[in-house]
């Protein structure tokens, strides 16, 4: 039954074939009480999208620990070939899990298309049968299945379905997925995988059975300045997304740039050793990102409304969603 017994996030699930409001209480309770870096949902977005949000969050989610919480690599992999049909009888009209009849309810509502959300289910399944990659190339590829898709749905709720804030989309997810492997070297050594590219690796002098013993020294050192520079770069790809959408949304995009690069200063701050410490960024950080957003967007609504003749956009909490 879907991981129902097996998975931790199925804790609060309601029965199968449940309403719609118990679907959509369930996928609320997830989003608010699962997540790391960031929050799913910043009280910034505005909350008509609140729910549908959640919805994709909690089928994110769902795929993600069906492909990762669970052992063995072919009950996983029968798990996740079930989570597809459902998802397709979802679109059908027909899904009965709580987190699908949710997401059922958004993708009619807000006419988003199946592929993204099978998309990923590529990359999960490729979590149960590759553990190594490489080349970058390789690496992209994956984020192309694992990330990308999410920026996609971001962008179908928001509104948005044109290949050029897509593909600025897809340079900013592959390079939050590429932040969490750094930040995440020792933490996918447990579960027998490593995303850093071995002929990268290579080049730097570091070679595979020195990632998994966690040799740590000047060697990998720079592997990951190498590793921290590329992302950084494709960051900067993508940030225009954020001039390229209306203002209601442009903070929480912005955040997600901000919150990924906050990510790899907190591995240069801790000295590059990925392999033996976790950086995290605590509810301070958060705070500070966001409160260089806000001055970001408030900067750019002053400059836009200076150059046309108008009076600069209030700061105060009710000006922000004028």
């Amino acid at each position: 039954m879907l991981g129902r017994n097996e998975l931790e996030i199925a804790k609060h699930l309601p029965a199968d074939g449940c309403s719609l409001s118990e679907a959509e209480r369930y996928t609320h309770w997830l989003a608010t009480h699962h997540y790391e870096n960031f929050r799913v949902v910043s009280w910034l977005l505005p909350s008509r999208l609140h729910q549908h949000f959640y919805n994709v969050y909690a089928y994110c989610r769902w795929a993600d620990d069906l492909g990762d919480e669970i052992p063995d690599s072919k009950h996983a992999l029968e798990l996740l070939d079930e989570w597809d049909a459902e998802l397709q009888r979802a679109y059908r009209g027909g899904a009965t899990h709580p987190v699908l009849i949710a997401v059922g309810e958004t993708a009619r509502r807000l006419d988003i298309p199946m592929e993204p959300f099978r998309d990923l289910l590529i990359a999960f399944r490729q979590d149960q049968k590759i553990h190594r990659y490489a080349t970058w190339d390789d690496v992209a590829g994956y984020c192309r299945y694992s990330a990308n898709p999410v920026g996609r749905l971001v962008l179908y709720l928001m509104g948005y379905r044109d290949g050029e804030r897509q593909a600025l989309s897809d340079a900013t997810c592959t390079a939050l997925q590429l932040a969490n492997f750094w930040q995440d070297v020792g933490r996918d050594l447990e579960k027998g995988r490593i995303y850093i590219p071995l002929e990268l690796a290579g080049a730097h002098g570091v070679k595979e059975e020195d990632i998994t013993e966690k040799r740590f020294d000047a060697r990998y050192v720079n592997l990951m300045k190498d590793l921290i520079s590329r992302t950084r770069r494709l960051f900067a790809t993508g940030a225009p997304l954020a001039s390229r959408i209306s203002r209601e949304f442009r903070v929480d995009v912005e955040l997600f740039s901000r919150g990924g690069c906050a990510v790899l200063d907190a591995i240069e701050a801790i000295g590059y050793d990925t392999l033996n410490r976790r950086p995290a960024l605590d509810r301070r950080v958060q705070a500070r990102l966001l409160g260089r957003a806000m001055i970001s967007r408030v900067a750019s609504s002053f400059r836009s409304r200076h150059d046309d003749g108008q009076k600069p956009e209030s700061t105060s909490l009710a000006g922000r969603h004028a």
